[in-house]
Order: C-alpha cells, then sequence, then structure tokens
C-alpha cells in the first residue's frame, strides 16, 4: 500500500522543514537532500506502515531519524574499512611472486581499461606490491581517499573480470583458461 495523496501532499509541503532538520545533523545541504530523496523512496514503500490516526508529519519525522542512525552506522563501517585498508602492510617480494602466479592473466589486461587513476592504484598497490599508505603520498592523496580510490578500483575490476571471465573468477582464478582481455 502506498501514501495517500493528501498525506503525500501533505510531507511535500514540509519539505523545506525536513531539510532542516537534516543539515545540521549530516553537515551539508547535499547531504540532507540525498537522505531526504531515500527517505521520501522509503516512504513512498512503506506508505501503508502509515496508520491513519497517525500524523503523516510525524511519521515521516522518525522515518528520518532512522535514516540517519542508518546513515550514521553505514559511515562508521566504511571509515573503520578504509583505514584498515589504509594501514594495510605492503606485500612482500614472496608473496607478491605467489600471488601473481594464482591470479588470472585477464586481470593485468583487464585492469588498463580501468579509468587511468584507477589503473594506476590497481597497478601500485595489488600489481607492485605498494602500501596502500605510500600510494597515497606519491599520488598526493590522503590515506582514505587513496584507499577509496583503490576499493572502487577493485569493484570495477571485478565487475569486469566476472564479464569476461565468467563466474570462474569468484574461485580465484586458478588454472583459468579463458581468453585473455
Amino acid at each position: 500500500m502506498s501514501l495517500s495523496p493528501e498525506a503525500l501532499d501533505t510531507l511535500l509541503r514540509h519539505h523545506h522543514a525536513f531539510l532542516a532538520f537534516l543539515t545540521p545533523r549530516v553537515g551539508s545541504q547535499e547531504a540532507a537532500r540525498e537522505v531526504l530523496q531515500a527517505a521520501f523512496v522509503k516512504g513512498m514503500e512503506q506508505g501503508g506502515s502509515l496508520r491513519e490516526d497517525q500524523s503523516a508529519v510525524a511519521w515521516f519525522y522518525r522515518l528520518l531519524r532512522n535514516a540517519l542512525v542508518d546513515r550514521h552506522r553505514r559511515g562508521q563501517r566504511e571509515v573503520t574499512a578504509l583505514e584498515s585498508l589504509a594501514h594495510e602492510q605492503p606485500l612482500s617480494t614472496e608473496d607478491a611472486s605467489g600471488l601473481e602466479a594464482t591470479v588470472c592473466g585477464c586481470v593485468a589486461g583487464l585492469a588498463r581499461t580501468l579509468k587511468p587513476e584507477y589503473a594506476e592504484a590497481v597497478r601500485r598497490v595489488d600489481l607492485e606490491g605498494l602500501s596502500v599508505a605510500a600510494y597515497a603520498k606519491q599520488a598526493g592523496l590522503s590515506a582514505n581517499n587513496a584507499a577509496v580510490r583503490l576499493h572502487r578500483a577493485r569493484q570495477a575490476l571485478g565487475r569486469q573480470l566476472v564479464e569476461l571471465c565468467g563466474h570462474c573468477c569468484a574461485q580465484g582464478c586458478v588454472d583459468c583458461a579463458c581468453a585473455p582481455a
């Protein structure tokens, strides 16, 4: 069940009040707009949970508070993961050569098809064994930005690998028989 037209109209009239509520809690109006847009979508999907005797505005503020809690939790998980990645130790020469032997030959070819900054991150950290912190310093980035770039590069590379090789790469690409990129 979706929101009634009257409830939707009420929520839209309070758009600026919702933004004013969110902006100081997320730090910018742009971030507040993103949270509000996602909450409107969720509200449209969950409109059936709005009881007849309940104010649409009060119901939506509760939805916004829940969205803020979810955003905060997601942000904490990302920070923790990025800090861990930024302090990752570089591979030793023996580890790197052992890894190269088990990595699909398609990786090097596909890495060149990524955006240049992604290809550079993958090449320097994953193929050459440079630490994320050292790569960040050389690239003129913060450690967190370098970790995010590397994470996105790995995701893009993973999607391209699955597209080219199929799901054999999910098993680690050992003895890969697919055609080179």
